[in-house]
């Protein structure tokens, strides 16, 4: 019998992908590299080309996750495997035709992570609760927080 490997069809989570034995090709001396240079990073690719798997495996490595780059490139690179706060915005399978739908969404996301941290909503504004949070999160952790979105929400103001 050939032995098969689990090919990751479908599969958007890197932690899924990595403790389920799917087959992964090793870039992560790349994030590497990425997360080194230290910007805010734009990163744009084509429907089906691993957004969504690149934001889970920054949501991990910063999240010091060590335990699932086992093996990996990474692995032998970092020698700090800090956790730092992940706020990570998912907009992935939504079809936000409806502007309330958005905003249900992005509140449902500021809303958890205000109360994980402890923070009293301020302000109706999403961005400056974004702000209060990001804030927040420095003075619990003494580190900067990273901000990850996957897809752009689809609304005909964004297209």
């Amino acid at each position: 019998m050939v032995n098969m490997r689990k090919m990751p069809i479908g599969i958007q989570d890197f932690e899924t992908l990595r403790t389920e034995g799917y087959v992964y090709v090793d870039k992560t001396a790349l994030i590497y590299d990425l997360v080194q240079k230290g910007k805010p990073y734009f990163l744009s690719r084509p429907r089906r080309f691993g957004k969504s798997l690149l934001v889970t495996t920054l949501e991990a490595y910063f999240k010091g996750r060590k335990e699932l780059f086992e093996g990996l490139a990474i692995a032998e690179l970092e020698t700090e495997w800090a956790e730092y706060p992940v706020l990570h915005f998912d907009f992935n399978g939504q079809n936000y035709s409806d502007p309330k739908g958005l905003n249900m969404m992005i509140d449902a996301h500021l809303r958890k992570w205000e109360e994980h941290y402890g923070i009293e909503k301020q302000s109706p504004s999403p961005g400056l609760r974004l702000a209060d949070i990001i804030e927040g999160a420095y003075r619990q952790s003494g580190r900067n927080g990273i901000v990850n979105i996957s897809s752009v929400p689809k609304h005909p103001k964004f297209i």
